[in-house]
Parts: C-alpha cells; structure tokens; sequence
C-alpha cells in the first residue's frame, strides 16, 4: 500500500478550479516532486496534504489514515516554505526548539534533538545566533532544522529554494537529497525548475492546469515526454504538428506532434551521407546564444525554426546567414499527445 495517497482532489477558489481530480501515490522514503508553472495547483496539493487547504472533494491517506479533516497539528507533517518563517527576536536554537516545546519534551531530550539536526545542516556553533545575522542559506537550514526536529512522518518543500543564488542554490538541493536519504524520509516538494526536479527527485508529478500531465522517472520524463506540454517544459523540445513536421522531412503526415530535443540534432557544413535511419535537411542559421558551455542555434529548415544546441567550441561556430546542414537521427523524433 502507497503511504500516501490522493484520492480524487478537486479544489476550488471562488470561479477559479485549481486541481481537478486528482489521484496520486507516494511510496514511503522517497522524495517525490510536485513540477509546474507558476499557478498550475502544485503548492495548492501539497498544502491539502499539511491541512493548510480543505479539498472540495476526495480524500487524503497517510499510512493508511484518513487525514483530510484532521487539523495540520494532527498529521505529523512538516512544512519548509520559499519564506523562512524563523521568529526574528529567537535564536536559532530556540526557533530549532519550537516544535519541541509545543510537544513539551523533557529539556535534556530536547538538546539531544537540535543539537542531532544543527550538525546535520552544518550549524554546528550558531545556536546563538538570531535569524538577521544569518545568510539566506543558513535561515533555510535552520528552518529545515526546524521542521525535522520533530521527526513528522512527511516533510514537505515548497519551493524552499527558488529565492536563494544559483551557486548556493545547487548546495542545498545536495544537503536536501542527503538528508533526506540519511532520514529515509517521505518528502513531497515543490518547484518550477525542472533541472531542481530532474536532479533531486525519485519521481515527478508534472502539473499543467490543475491536472497531472505526466508521472516518471526524471530520465524517462525527460526522454519519453507523452504530450506537448511535457515535451515543451521539461526539455525545451522543438515540438511541431504533424503537417509541419511531414512537410520538412518530407515523411507521411502524423496526427500527432512530433518533438525533437535541441541536444539530438547535429550540425554540419557538408553534406552527410543519407542513411535510412536519420534525417539530413538542409537550412539556414538564423540567430545563436551562448548557454553556458552550450550554444543554443536557431535554424531555418523550410519553413520551420529548430533549435539546436552544440557544445561550445571557439574553433566551430556556426554565424547567421550560414548554410548548414540539420542532423538528427528517427528515434530521437518523438510522437506526442
């Protein structure tokens, strides 16, 4: 049996449906993550399961208990929120105690347990320290601290790192997955990053307008999208109608998209030999962008633009107005809903 499972969840605010019955499982000890564009009903999901939302209809189980009507004290869960929500005149100890004294554990066991979770966030001498002399990155692992000390059956995130610098950013996604392996915890969080979720994440529920458009593996959620809104998201795909796509390969029409991971496609300034189990087009460099170590081209092929992304060589560049020819082999032209 899941650990947690959703039942059918629909949810309204005023005229505004956010999810529209929605079933899903969680397996315990794995952290499973909730990815969408802002306002498709990820934060509004998980803030069912914490009792901080009611939902209209369905039902909420964890470990086998029915919770959708107990208050948010009741569900041994735990919340870690994109604002930190540490009191400002308590120091870290104390905010890291919080929960604690509210369950009125005796003090020496009470020591015992934030002292375990300040050295599992790498706090270790900042007791004192109150939460305005703190970097954002040590106000999250204290508020992480905070919501583990209680030791809840699931922790949730919600978006705990989207305000945080990129290079600080990638150190608390790898802290985050280590504890969470070390504490063999249920986790559910929640981002609109895909490369967060690709790389944190056992599975991903990916959300699109209140329902759940895809569940994977990250690898299979990134190689095998089933719809064009998965294809477009998660790996910024060319997605082309099936005309469009038989007009430029010159294949048979496909009611479906066709979807083309930038990354799969090769260019060259000569012409390749044919192969039955590629296409080679013909086109036009359009535009390019450095991305990091990648150039990402945009390329005219009849009259359709693909984008094509090369690893950066100083000595191979590819300028607008080029002629090139567009490489990429059938498997990696995916059909999509």
């Amino acid at each position: 049996m899941a650990y947690i499972q959703f039942e059918h969840i629909s949810k309204r605010f005023g005229n505004n449906r956010v999810l529209t019955d929605i079933s899903l499982t969680v397996d315990e000890g794995r952290l499973v993550t909730l990815l969408g564009p802002s306002g498709c009903g990820k934060s509004t999901l998980l803030r069912c399961l914490a009792g901080l939302e009611t939902p209209d209809t369905g039902r909420i189980i964890l470990d086998g208990e029915d919770i959708t009507d107990k208050r948010p004290a009741e569900r041994k869960v735990s919340m870690v929120f994109q604002q930190y929500s540490l009191f400002p005149n308590m120091n870290v100890y104390n905010n890291v105690a919080f929960g604690l004294r509210i369950q009125k554990m005796p003090r020496r066991q009470q020591q015992q347990r934030v002292e375990e979770m300040l050295a599992m966030v790498e706090l270790q001498g900042k007791e004192n320290a109150l939460p305005r002399q703190l970097s954002g990155g040590q106000q999250q692992r204290v508020a992480l601290a905070r919501s583990l000390v209680t030791r809840p059956k699931v922790l949730l995130l919600d978006e705990p790192l989207s305000a945080i610098d990129a290079k600080l950013r990638k150190s608390l996604q790898q802290r985050i997955q280590q504890i969470q392996r070390q504490l063999n915890i249920t986790c559910m969080f929640v981002t609109h990053d895909q490369d967060e979720a690709i790389f944190l994440s056992d599975i991903i529920h990916l959300m699109h307008q209140g329902v759940i458009e895809q569940s994977d593996e990250p690898i299979a959620l990134y190689t095998n999208p089933k719809t064009s809104f998965a294809a477009s998201f998660i790996g910024n795909y060319n997605v082309l109608n099936g005309t469009a796509f038989a007009q430029m390969v010159g294949d048979a029409m496909t009611p479906h998209d066709v979807a083309v991971r930038p990354e799969t496609i090769n260019l060259l300034l000569d012409a390749p030999e044919n192969e039955p189990d590629r296409y080679v087009l013909p086109g036009e460099v359009k535009e390019f962008s450095p991305h990091g170590n990648v150039i990402r081209y945009t390329v005219r092929v009849g009259a359709q633009d693909l984008h094509a992304d090369v690893l950066f060589r100083s000595f191979k560049l590819f300028h607008p107005g080029q002629r090139v020819y567009v490489v990429v082999e059938k498997r990696n032209c995916l059909r999509v809903n």
